[in-house]
C-alpha cells in the first residue's frame, strides 16, 4: 500500500466509492446523503410542517434534486453564526426528452439533451443504464435506477472517417442519439420499460426526469492505487465530504462553536436558476426558518448571518502534464496535495483574503495540506455557487475543492487520499474555532 493511501483513506474512499455507484442521478445523490443522515440520528421536515417543535438537533429538508441539512447544539441561541458547506448533486450527462422514442436506418434510438458542459466524446463507446425519478398520476414520485447496460452511442468507425485523429466533430442532435434495439421507433417503449424496472404501472406516469450513466463501477487506478476514477466524481465528492462533515461535527464531544450546515444544490451545472438551484431562495428560506423555530426573529436572523462563513466544495482541475501550458506556471494543484483553494479577482470564484485565511486555518487544525489555484490569464476560468451564494446570503464564501483530471468527462479522476482529507477539513470547518 502506498504511503499517500492508508487505511483510514481506504475507508472513507470505499464508502465514497459506494455512494457514487448508489448515486446516478441528483435525485439518488439527496436520497444517498438523506440515508446517512437519518442512521447518523438526523430528522426529515417538511417544507408545509411546522418546525418550531424540537428545534434542536439534526434536521434536513429535501427538495427535488437538492437538501439542505443542519445540527443546532443544545442551548445555542438563535443568533448562533452559520458554517456553511456548499455543494452540488447534479453532473453533466445526456437527458432524456419528454417524446423519447426515436430511430433510424432500422435502428431503435432513444432522444436526448446534452446537460451542461458535456465533453462529448467521452460518452461515445460506453454502456448506458438510465436513472432519474418518475411523476406519478397521484402526484407522488419514484425513483428509477436500471444500472445495466441498456443504451450506447457508438462512435463512427475510423473507416468511414479518416480524419477522425485530426479532430472529431460531434453534432449535439445527430451524432449523440443512443441505439437500444433493432426495428425502428416504438413510440412508449422506453416509458414501458422504466416504469417496469420501477415497479410502477407505465399509465400512471405522467412526467419523469431521466438521464443516462455510464455502468462502469468505479474504483482505483495507479501503480500503487494511488487514484480514485469514477463518473460524478464533480461533485460527489463534496457531497459525500459534506456529509461525513456534518455527521462528525453532530455526534463529536466538542459541540461545534457554530450552527453546522450543508448546503446539496441541484442544477449548478447549467447555472443554478431553480428552485433547487443556488440562485433561488431555498437556503435563505431554509436557514430563516431554522432561526424562527428557536425563537428568534429577522434581527437574529441577521446576526447568524453577519456572522456566518461559507465554504463553496467543487472540484477543480489538477495540472495536466500532457497541457500544462494550459496552467498558470505558479499554480499547478497536483492530487494527493489535499484541499485546493481557487481564487478568480474576476469573482468566478468568491474567495477573498479572509475567506482563504478561514480556510486555511481550519487545514492548520485539521492538518491537512491545502494548494491555491488562479486560471492561466489566457485561459477562461469555470464558476462555481460560490459566488451565487456570497452574492444571496451576503456572507463571506472560500470556494475550494479537490484536484482532479479529466472534469465533466463521463469518468473522472482524482487522488486517493484527497476525498478523506476533504472531509477532516470541512469537519473542523464546521465545528469553527
Amino acid at each position: 500500500m502506498s504511503p499517500t493511501h492508508d487505511t483510514r483513506d481506504r475507508g472513507h474512499n470505499d464508502d465514497l466509492l459506494a455512494f457514487v455507484r448508489a448515486s446516478p442521478s441528483p435525485y439518488h445523490v439527496v436520497a444517498s446523503a438523506a440515508q446517512r443522515l437519518e442512521k447518523a440520528g438526523f430528522a426529515e421536515l417538511r417544507e408545509r410542517d411546522d418546525w418550531t417543535a424540537g428545534a434542536e438537533g439534526g434536521r434536513y429538508v429535501v427538495r427535488g434534486g437538492a437538501l439542505l441539512a443542519w445540527y443546532v447544539p443544545p442551548g445555542a441561541p438563535a443568533y448562533t453564526p452559520f458554517r456553511i458547506v456548499g455543494t452540488h448533486t447534479d453532473s453533466p450527462n445526456l437527458r432524456v426528452k419528454p417524446a423519447p422514442d426515436t430511430g433510424s436506418a432500422g435502428w431503435r434510438q432513444i432522444g436526448v439533451e446534452i446537460y451542461g458542459g458535456v465533453p462529448l466524446n467521452t460518452w461515445l463507446d460506453r454502456d448506458l443504464g438510465v436513472s432519474g425519478r418518475l411523476a406519478l398520476r397521484d402526484g407522488s414520485t419514484r425513483l428509477v435506477r436500471v444500472d445495466k447496460p441498456l443504451l450506447r452511442v457508438p462512435q463512427l468507425a475510423i473507416h468511414l472517417d479518416r480524419t477522425v485523429n485530426e479532430g472529431l466533430a460531434l453534432d449535439r442532435q445527430r451524432h449523440m442519439t443512443p441505439l437500444w434495439a433493432l426495428g425502428g421507433p416504438r413510440p412508449g417503449a422506453l416509458l414501458a420499460r422504466i416504469a417496469d424496472e420501477a415497479g410502477a404501472d407505465a399509465a400512471d406516469v405522467l412526467g419523469w426526469d431521466l438521464m443516462l450513466h455510464d455502468v462502469q463501477s468505479p474504483g482505483y487506478l495507479g501503480a500503487e492505487e494511488e487514484f480514485i476514477v469514477a463518473p460524478r466524481l464533480d461533485n460527489q465528492i463534496s457531497v459525500h465530504a459534506g456529509v461525513t462533515a456534518l455527521v462528525a461535527a453532530a455526534g463529536s464531544r466538542r459541540p461545534p462553536a457554530q450552527v453546522p450546515v450543508l448546503a446539496a444544490f441541484d442544477h449548478e451545472e447549467v447555472g443554478s436558476g431553480s428552485d433547487s438551484g443556488a440562485q433561488g431562495p431555498f437556503l435563505e428560506r431554509v436557514l430563516s426558518r431554522s432561526v424562527t423555530a428557536r425563537g428568534g426573529g429577522p434581527e437574529d436572523f441577521e446576526r447568524a448571518l453577519a456572522g456566518a462563513l461559507c465554504v463553496s466544495s467543487d472540484m477543480t482541475h489538477a495540472v495536466h502534464p500532457n497541457y500544462a501550458e494550459r496552467h498558470d506556471p505558479d499554480h499547478r494543484p497536483l492530487p494527493n496535495g489535499g484541499p485546493v483553494i481557487k481564487v478568480n479577482v474576476n469573482q468566478r470564484y468568491a474567495t477573498d483574503g479572509v475567506g482563504a485565511a478561514a480556510f486555511a486555518a481550519a487545514c492548520e487544525r485539521a492538518g491537512v495540506p491545502w494548494q491555491p489555484f488562479v486560471s492561466h490569464n489566457a485561459m477562461p476560468c469555470g464558476t462555481s455557487i460560490g459566488p451565487i451564494t456570497a452574492a444571496r446570503l451576503g456572507v463571506t464564501t472560500v470556494d475550494v475543492g479537490v484536484a482532479g483530471l479529466s472534469m465533466h468527462s463521463a469518468r473522472e479522476l482524482c487522488g486517493a487520499r484527497d476525498p478523506e482529507l476533504l472531509a477532516r477539513v470541512l469537519t473542523e470547518f464546521v465545528r469553527g474555532s
